[in-house]
């Protein structure tokens, strides 16, 4: 009724520039479409503000027979690109329509390797949404590109190591013209980003191959040993360390190595893995002296402390550069059972100094944690390593009630 109408305009747009037409495909409404096309004066492929037209609209939402029903018209543009860069394909793909993905497959207009405005084609996204159908469609096509880098460096496979879908990566591996050991922009590989995604399944396909290497380091100095330690991840941890290629004491750009990583992060099950290997320094520092011990007991790892001092070759009372010892470290954070566990040792003096002359009481008081400068003051220590160079200062941070003095004798301790 409102068609025949001389003062009704079917091609008539809504404030997003969408006409009747690209509603009607969207919602899938196929007997308002059909009277919509019977007219010679509507446009079936007008774009709205965004760019997309009725046919990408449709392909999105998977309506198969509307997407025939404008496929089969000669006006219809079916390549046609959205203001992102997206074309109805991209969309299908996307979503997982495999039906519809196959229509403009068939066809000789649709060129499947249209990349949007990120610079990732059909297929980039089918693996990133982990569509398994629509990959594996869209690798039937030979003149699919396979090794092109995306606006953030990144390969397709490289994308793909990063979803959990082990299907998707095994029909990429499959394929003799792609490189699984491409780096991004940033120097990691695919193996880099399953490891920190914590994917064990890929990460043994790719461990599997010849031509992959486990120890690639990218442009930060990480490793996908180091990459999948920081995260906590114990099942790639073991499967990297079955092999004899895995550099250990690596550290990046920042200083901490794996091992460090894991201290600091309390991860216990991880420390412990790590230290099984025989050609690991435990002891390793990092760029501004700190070892994984000074780590955990800066951290508060108690767990990891318990570990590391259970070990031959780890020297509890190695100073940073800066000269702050661990049980400095555990002292200034306010960590008393560490406190109290570094104290158990021999070899540990809470009266060594720093660079800036302060002892660990010295970061006890000045870090408020008297209770902490308590056990210190009762350990068997030398007095005169034990007081603090400026009694004076420190007497200003000490609570109410409590005092320092100055023993001509130096037999005398703070009062509490």
């Amino acid at each position: 009724m409102l068609l025949e109408r001389n003062d009704i305009d079917p091609n008539k747009p809504d404030n997003h520039g969408r006409t009747p037409v690209s509603w009607a495909g969207e919602m899938g409404n196929e007997g308002v479409l059909r009277i919509l096309l019977e007219r010679n004066n509507v446009n079936p492929d007008t774009p709205d503000n965004n760019g997309r037209s009725p046919l990408s609209w449709a392909a999105e939402n998977g309506r198969e027979e509307v997407v025939k029903m404008l496929l089969g018209r000669n006006d219809i543009d079916p390549d046609r690109v959205d203001r992102f860069g997206r074309t109805p394909l991209w969309l299908a793909a996307c979503e997982g329509h495999e039906s519809i993905v196959r229509l403009f497959l068939e066809r000789d207009d649709v060129n499947p390797d249209t990349a949007h405005e990120y610079g990732q084609t059909p297929l980039y996204w089918a693996v990133r949404h982990m569509q398994e159908g629509t990959v594996r469609i869209l690798l039937e096509r030979n003149n699919v590109k396979l090794n092109t880098v995306d606006n953030f460096g990144r390969t397709l496979i490289s994308w793909a190591a990063g979803c959990p879908r082990k299907g998707i990566m095994r029909m990429l591996l499959e394929r003799n013209d792609i490189n699984p050991d491409k780096p991004d922009k940033h120097g990691r590989t695919p193996l880099s980003w399953a490891a920190e995604n914590g994917h064990e399944e890929v990460v043994e396909m790719l461990l599997a191959r010849n031509d992959i290497d486990p120890d690639r380091v990218d442009k930060d100095r990480k490793t996908p040993l180091w990459r999948a330690a920081r995260k906590w991840h114990e099942g790639v941890i073991r499967i990297l360390l079955e092999r004899n290629d895995s550099i250990l004491d690596l550290t990046d750009r920042y200083g901490p190595a794996p091992l460090s990583w894991a201290a600091r992060c309390g991860h216990e099950k991880t420390v412990m893995r790590l230290l099984e290997r025989n050609d690991l320094k435990a002891d390793i520092a990092d760029q501004y002296g700190h070892t994984p011990l000074s780590w955990a007991a800066r951290r508060g790892r108690q767990g990891v402390v318990r570990i590391l001092l259970g070990r031959n070759d780890v020297n509890p009372d190695k100073p940073d550069l800066y000269g702050q010892t661990p049980v400095s470290w555990a002292a200034r954070c306010g960590h008393q059972g560490i406190v109290r566990m570094l104290l158990e040792r021999d070899d540990v003096n809470p009266g060594k100094p720093d660079n800036l002359g302060r002892t660990s009481v010295d970061w006890a008081y000045r870090s408020r944690h008297f209770t902490i400068a308590k056990v210190l003051r009762d350990a068997s220590l030398q007095l005169s390593d034990l007081f603090p160079s400026e009694p004076s200062e420190l007497s200003q941070l000490l609570p109410k009630g409590h005092s320092v003095s100055t023993p001509s004798d130096k037999t005398q301790l703070f009062s509490f």
